[in-house]
């Protein structure tokens, strides 16, 4: 049984960071793309950073040079550090384990139950 297990959301100023940390079994971590996603109320659920099982990393333009994703292959461990935090940012943010097809994108396949970031002053 797959479990992905996010922690360290929360409430914290614009400008502010969080790290978001999501604990994983029942996959095998180290040959299993990640990725985080995230969704806002009313919008649709946006893919915002995703590591490939050799390191390589991908993410959206309106989190490029604030959020930086990595993976501890020994722990089962995919980070999520978020800086300079804004109100946009605000979203459920979801861990998840997926593959990246030939053509080089991200399909997901297995989510994490969520966890509540809010950027408020």
């Amino acid at each position: 049984q797959v479990q992905l297990v996010e922690s360290g959301g929360g409430l914290v100023q614009p400008g502010g960071s969080l790290r978001l940390s999501c604990a994983a079994s029942g996959i095998i971590f180290k040959f299993s793309a990640m990725g985080w996603y995230r969704q806002a109320p009313g919008k649709q659920r946006e893919l915002v950073a995703t590591i490939t099982p050799g390191g390589r990393t991908n993410y959206v333009d309106s989190v490029q040079g604030r959020f930086t994703i990595s993976r501890d292959n020994t722990q089962n461990t995919l980070t999520l550090q978020m800086n300079s935090l804004q109100p946009d940012d605000t979203a459920v943010y979801y861990c998840n384990a997926g593959l990246i097809s030939r053509d080089g994108s991200y399909s997901s396949r297995y989510w994490g139950q969520g966890t509540q970031v809010t950027v408020s002053a």
